[in-house]
């Protein structure tokens, strides 16, 4: 009697481990996408507080070297330009995939079309990322976190060597995962893997719920290692005017024509460097040096041009700038974006984005304040609503920018002011035919990597072909 109930109750544990433990279980999948988004959110709050270390010690390093006759930003010039360098070098000799934010990549590894080499891009997009954005770089974080998640999806895909399509599942998960926790926004996480990479990613329950789980798990861990407050600290606003929706449209409508243009320019800049470089390993890093030079100069005389531009949201949406700075301010921050993102640094471009879209929406929001008192009271409602407009037009996930912002900055009453202005935004950058910035941006590198294998099978064919004797 004892041996048949001992029989039983193995042959219940084998039946177990069969069904929700085996390769070709989805409970396997929704069980490795929990462990990712651990792993992820736990990534990413390292990366935080690595940047937040790196940031200070720099900043340490200045304030001992620097005295009297010694002005600090003499001082963060040489500093940051080695750090940035530094971070050039380790991504163009070990992973030149890891340059830029990495979104295009994991998009295009969803297709099959890039490879996701996480044993070189993890360590390199880790520390290259934190002294690109260390040195004073206009980058964002969120780029990084992104990438790195993904990678991370990967690496555990290939430990437990799942099959091809939960392979992608989790790397789409730990995508979510890596937004989630960058932004302290779980359902934009979520909702940017749907949204955006919405003709890469394979719809079904499995995967749908992976990603969800990937995000919840890394947001949890993210607050608890650093907190649940918002990523920024601005007004809460309650609604606006309904009579007053009109202006936010607008608002969209202008910034579907800026975003084209951010687009375009970032395409432009990025040609430019490589018309420079020619992708040659010392002239990318001797561009390295200058921008961390540039940038690290800034940093110290001028901040509010240099960094990701995350704490000077809630300065802008404040009111603490008159519109004549807030339009050098916006000009300075595009030029200043654009070199940063363009070079292929390891660094995102959400943040700034968010920034650029803060001034803008700001600038719109005192012009209608001043033609239209009775409708506008505070200006810095457009603030917030052009955080989500610029994602739109250049990012073409207008759901996904609405619920960023707000759960960015918890502004849940501003969500119809949000979706008038993404909508409208949106609307106007399909009309006038612009494409999503990641889509251009990964066909860009399909281009640019054809062309180099070309280049490299053309020389080896003529390095086979022996020379002939002139004399013959």
């Amino acid at each position: 009697m004892q041996k048949n109930i001992s029989s039983l109750f193995i042959s219940s544990i084998n039946r177990f481990i069969e069904r929700f433990f085996t390769r070709k279980s989805s409970a396997l999948i929704i069980w490795l996408s929990v462990f990712i988004g651990i792993l992820a959110g736990g990534m990413s709050a390292l990366f935080d507080h690595g940047i937040i270390w790196i940031s200070e010690l720099r900043l340490s390093f200045i304030e001992y070297y620097s005295d009297s006759t010694t002005p600090m930003w003499l001082v963060a010039i040489p500093i940051s330009s080695l750090m940035a360098g530094l971070a050039f070098y380790i991504t163009h000799r070990f992973a030149p995939e890891a340059g830029g934010s990495g979104i295009p990549e994991i998009e295009g590894a969803m297709e099959g079309m890039r490879p996701v080499r996480w044993k070189r891009v993890i360590p390199v997009k880790f520390f290259g990322g934190l002294l690109a954005l260390g040195s004073g770089m206009v980058l964002g974080r969120e780029g990084p976190s992104v990438q790195l998640g993904a990678n991370l999806g990967r690496m555990i895909s290939d430990i437990f060597k799942v099959d091809k399509v939960d392979a992608q599942a989790l790397l789409a998960a730990g995508a979510a995962g890596g937004l989630a926790a960058a932004f302290n926004a779980p359902l934009a996480g979520i909702m940017f893997v749907i949204e955006e990479m919405r003709s890469q990613f394979n719809y079904n329950l499995t995967s749908t719920k992976s990603v969800f789980m990937s995000a919840i798990m890394a947001t949890i861990v993210m607050r608890l290692i650093t907190s649940q407050d918002a990523v920024v600290t601005v007004t809460s606003y309650s609604h606006p005017s309904l009579m007053s929706l009109w202006l936010y449209l607008l608002l969209g409508f202008c910034f579907g024509v800026v975003g084209i243009l951010f687009n375009k320019m970032i395409l432009a800049t990025q040609d430019m460097y490589l018309f420079i470089h020619q992708n040659q390993r010392w002239r990318f890093v001797a561009i390295g040096l200058f921008l961390g030079a540039v940038f690290g100069g800034l940093s110290i005389v001028e901040p509010d041009i240099a960094f990701s531009g995350m704490e000077l949201i809630p300065h802008v949406e404040g009111g603490h700038y008159l519109m004549g700075g807030l339009m050098i301010l916006f000009l300075f921050r595009l030029i200043a974006t654009l070199l940063s993102f363009g070079s292929g640094a390891p660094g995102g471009v959400f943040a700034p984005t968010l920034a650029l879209g803060t001034l803008f929406g700001m600038l719109f929001g005192l012009a209608a304040q001043s033609l239209f008192p009775h409708l506008v009271t505070d200006a810095g409602t457009f603030a917030i609503a052009g955080m989500g407009g610029l994602f739109a037009a250049t990012v073409r996930a207008p759901i996904t920018g609405i619920l960023l912002v707000i759960e960015m900055t918890s502004n849940y009453e501003m969500i119809l002011p949000l979706i008038v202005t993404c909508l409208g935004a949106t609307m106007v950058a399909q009309s006038l035919g612009g494409r999503p910035i990641y889509t251009q941006l990964l066909e860009r590198t399909m281009k640019l990597s054809m062309r180099r294998k070309r280049q490299e099978t053309t020389r080896k064919a003529l390095s086979r072909v022996a020379p002939t004797d002139p004399k013959e």
